[in-house]
């Protein structure tokens, strides 16, 4: 039996996905625990994996569900995630043609996919980011406009504020783990999508966004286990440590790290964070235990 989360993996879909699928469609009927957390079993698995098959394929997901359902199409045996059906660069194209047309429908389709076919750290990692730098580059080179540029941010970050949402709940502010950027850094995709992936582990995490003021990280930070701040470009690594060595200083007992492109060099008294988010997320839990 598994978790929504561990199940979800397996399938290779999101929690929000599979949250949809069964209040929607009754694709899944999972047991419940005395304490009511859901549990799926790998027959489960097996309709959330065809069903994810389906509308990759083209179907509507009304009509993947009935198909599950009824028996119409054979479900696809349990095991690890898949591998996207789509080749990465068939999906960079379309993304990145979507913005050049400024195209909020076929954006958003080819970002649903990416999520859609596997986890969301191998989503991340593996498409969403290089889909973005493929971007940036279209951008710069003229070829995409800014309201293109600007289109696809915004849907970007509403998906990564959803996974975030169902990654789990918001913790106490006590024993938490604080998440966010330091003042003047308004690059924010890496350090929520590296706050998703510690929330799928189960950490308690509290994301705080951009261009969070030195005060605000210390009053948010006054009864945290941890620290971490993103450090998407070299230009923001000044700022970084800046307000890590003020935490540092208020709250001495606590973990302060910083993580991203642009992340000064290991040293004393801080956890350097690795450039893999999954790798990042074990060395902060580590840390933690």
């Amino acid at each position: 039996m598994y978790t929504i989360k561990r199940a979800a993996e397996r399938a290779g879909v999101p929690v929000t996905s599979l949250r949809a699928w069964e209040r929607r469609y009754g694709v899944v009927h999972p047991m419940r625990t005395d304490a009511g957390y859901r549990l799926y079993d790998d027959a489960a698995v097996e309709r959330l994996r065809t069903m994810r098959r389906l509308i990759a394929a083209g179907w509507s997901a009304s009509a993947a569900a009935g198909a599950v359902i009824s028996g119409e199409v054979p479900v696809e045996p349990a095991g690890p995630p898949a591998a996207p059906g789509v080749a990465a660069e068939a999906l960079l194209e379309r993304f990145v043609d979507g913005a050049r047309r400024i195209d909020a429908a076929a954006v958003g389709e080819v970002l649903d996919q990416l999520f859609l076919r596997t986890s969301f750290e191998h989503a991340v990692g593996e498409l969403l980011f290089p889909a973005l730098r493929a971007l940036g580059a279209a951008w710069a080179s003229g070829e995409v406009s800014v309201a293109g540029e600007h289109l696809v941010s915004q849907a970007v970050l509403q998906r990564l504020l959803a996974a975030f949402a169902a990654a789990g709940v918001e913790p106490a502010g006590i024993g938490s783990i604080v998440v966010g950027l330091p003042p003047g850094s308004q690059h924010e995709f890496g350090t929520l999508s590296f706050a998703t992936v510690c929330r799928r582990r189960g950490l308690p995490v509290v994301y705080l966004g951009p261009n969070l003021p030195v005060a605000d990280w210390l009053s948010a930070t006054a009864t945290a286990r941890a620290a971490v701040l993103g450090v998407p470009t070299p230009r923001d690594a000044r700022s970084a440590l800046q307000a890590a060595s003020a935490i540092r200083e208020s709250r001495p007992s606590a973990i302060v790290a910083m993580g991203g492109v642009g992340a000064p060099a290991a040293r004393d008294g801080y956890l350097s964070l690795a450039r893999d988010q999954s790798v990042a997320a074990g060395q902060l839990e580590a840390a933690l235990a």
